[in-house]
């Protein structure tokens, strides 16, 4: 019997286990795929996949839903996979290790993959359903949308008839997205040359820190180990010299790094040890209510590759230093609506270059654009350069949507409230759906979720269950 086969609504649970024992990560996602091409043809199910691994599928409409109008439910395949320090798990071959902790679901040492896990689940739920009464309903499952929508980007909507569509990739019940912002990935690329230099070899690690998505955290005011290894960096060269081996932190683009490190080759290593306790204790009053677990850790190490130059060294320090990070603008037309940010997600070394990866968002184009050129006038004074990937366009709000006025009626009726209608930060696939087909009417909605995209992250079971309820219900409501 599997962890979540008691729990109810039982058919959704059941799908999200199945699918939670597949490896899904971002880039890994032809398993899932064909799992679910699996699935659609097990029960006689219209489907499409496409050379990327996206999948529709199609059901048609139940008995005196003939004419209705249909439906469109859509998530993605992919996930974020983020694991506990301590953790081995390979989640590039091995499924999540479930666990019920009261209302809450989790994974044992890893990301939960609620996001967008149940988006999928719930869909698979509906087609396999024999009970439900519906219109058409055409399912599309994407991929790799964590790392920059890409899916969404070559998906073929040629095979949908419907104009309503459903997004399920939300993580607060009773809130009913609208509109978000629009982004890419910005990939900085910095030439390294490396020269011998003497000195004692150190580990110099930030850690600690919560981390989280970088659209939905953004405003939380939690800190960057990355940013604040560039700053300790840049205060230790003002006591000793030292030369950097390489710098690293972070897996996702799309996700707050939680830990970073710098290896380098120090001149005074008794020095870089007093820094670090000096920039420990800063950091720690400047984080003590938003990050209050931030450590600096210097350890001995030993590393058989020769350091970076001196040009190289304050060419790195100088990026992690300058580069703009977290929140640059706050909307002037919604309260508490984040406009622009970038996050430094991933910092890579190699042995001739060095990689720093933003996610920048905005649901501002020129702005979006403004910090591409920040980013790619830094680059080009460090004698690097920028990649862009990924880019998509922002969600606009429509003023004349009968998707969601239909949804407020049946949300009414369910919670006996009015939703809160909201326009969020991160991004979601609906921006380019639409740019796509203008015609399409979306909402997105989803249950309560925290702490996706780190291995804290957790789902609600009772909201599960609720969300469910509502969901069947607007469809048995959309004649």
């Amino acid at each position: 019997m599997g962890v979540l086969e008691h729990l109810e609504p039982r058919s959704v649970f059941h799908f999200f286990e199945e699918i939670s024992a597949i490896p899904r990560g971002s880039t890994n996602t032809k398993g899932i795929s064909d799992w679910c091409v699996a699935f659609a043809k097990e029960r006689g199910l219209e489907y499409y996949q496409d050379s990327f691994n996206n999948v529709i599928i199609i059901k048609e409409a139940t008995a005196g839903y003939e004419k209705a109008e249909p439906i469109i439910l859509q998530g993605h395949l992919d996930m974020v996979c983020e694991k506990a320090p301590d953790c081995t798990k390979d989640m590039e071959k091995e499924g999540l290790d479930l666990m019920v902790d009261g209302d809450f679901i989790r994974a044992k040492g890893t990301t939960l993959g609620g996001d967008n896990g149940i988006a999928v689940a719930m869909a698979l739920a509906v087609l396999d359903s024999k009970e439900l009464s519906h219109p058409r309903v055409e399912v599309i499952l994407t991929i790799d949308e964590e790392i920059g929508m890409l899916g969404a980007v070559e998906l073929d909507l040629s095979p949908l008839k419907g104009t309503k569509l459903i997004n399920i990739d939300s993580e607060e019940e009773g809130i009913f997205t609208v509109s978000c912002a629009g982004g890419n990935m910005t990939r900085c690329r910095l030439p390294l040359q490396r020269a011998p230099f003497a000195g004692t070899v150190l580990k110099v690690t930030v850690g600690g820190l919560l981390g989280g998505h970088s659209g939905a955290e953004i405003d939380k005011g939690r800190a960057n180990a990355s940013m604040l290894l560039g700053r300790l960096l840049f205060a230790a060269q003002k006591k000793s010299e030292f030369r950097l081996v390489a710098v690293e932190g972070g897996k996702k683009d799309n996700a707050i790094p939680q830990e970073s490190y710098a290896l380098l080759v120090a001149s005074d290593a008794d020095s870089i040890g007093a820094v670090a306790e000096e920039m420990e204790a800063a950091f720690k009053h400047e984080y003590l209510s938003t990050d209050s677990g931030v450590f600096v850790k210097v350890e001995a190490a030993r590393t058989e590759q020769l350091p970076m130059d001196e040009s190289s060294t304050l060419k790195t320090v100088n990026l992690l230093t300058c580069m703009p990070n977290g929140i640059q603008a706050m909307s002037a037309d919604i309260a508490g609506l984040v406009q622009t940010s970038l996050n430094l997600g991933v910092l890579v070394t190699e042995e001739k270059e060095l990689f720093a990866s933003f996610c920048i968002r905005s649901s501002v184009a020129t702005q979006k654009q403004m910090l591409v050129d920040r980013l790619a006038c830094q680059m080009q004074l460090l004698g690097g350069s920028i990649e862009i990937s990924g880019d998509y366009p922002a969600w606009e709000y429509k003023q004349e949507s009968s998707l969601r006025n239909l949804m407020v009626e049946v949300f009414q009726k369910q919670y006996g409230r009015d939703p809160e209608i909201s326009a969020i930060h991160a991004g979601l696939e609906c921006g380019m759906f639409m740019g796509k087909r203008p015609e399409l009417d979306c909402v997105s909605i989803g249950p309560d979720m925290w702490e996706v995209h780190t291995y804290r992250e957790s789902m609600s079971i009772s909201s599960v269950r609720r969300v469910w309820e509502y969901l069947t219900e607007l469809l048995k409501c959309s004649k």
